[in-house]
């Protein structure tokens, strides 16, 4: 048995309003859902990413609570043929690369800030690939 891929990540911000201007108009991502004052979800390829405001999924009744804090790391995965053109869309829209690492082979990645600072990387596709 094993598992296809993960379908959902979370991420807890603060200001849903400053995370959608942040992940829907500057980096494109498409709104699946949006409960004002409680949560986003955003389509990432087959994935979906949850933008939740903590304290209020904490004190959930609906699904089992759940919240966190602190700076998180998620990566995005794409082609080598687009990932200079996200360099670009990234710089175009004036959001700080902090770090581009080569993995060697190929690989490269970097690594930019959210709103509430979580550690985001737009990976070349193929890293961490079965072999």
């Amino acid at each position: 048995m094993e598992f296809i891929k993960i379908k959902e990540t979370c991420l807890y911000v603060t200001d849903l309003e400053q995370s959608k201007a942040f992940y829907h108009n500057k980096l494109g991502l498409p709104i699946i859902s949006e409960v004002p004052g409680r949560h986003l979800f955003l389509r990432v390829g087959s994935s979906v990413l949850l933008l939740f405001i903590a304290e209020v999924s904490r004190q959930s009744t609906e699904v089992p609570p759940h919240f966190g804090s602190g700076h998180l790391h998620i990566a995005f995965e794409t082609s080598p043929e687009e990932y200079l053109k996200w360099k670009e869309k990234i710089n175009e829209q004036q959001i700080s690369i902090e770090h581009e690492h080569n993995w060697g082979n190929g690989y490269l990645s970097f690594y930019f800030r959210d709103p509430d600072q979580h550690c985001l990387e737009i990976v070349i596709t193929g890293m961490w690939e079965k072999p």
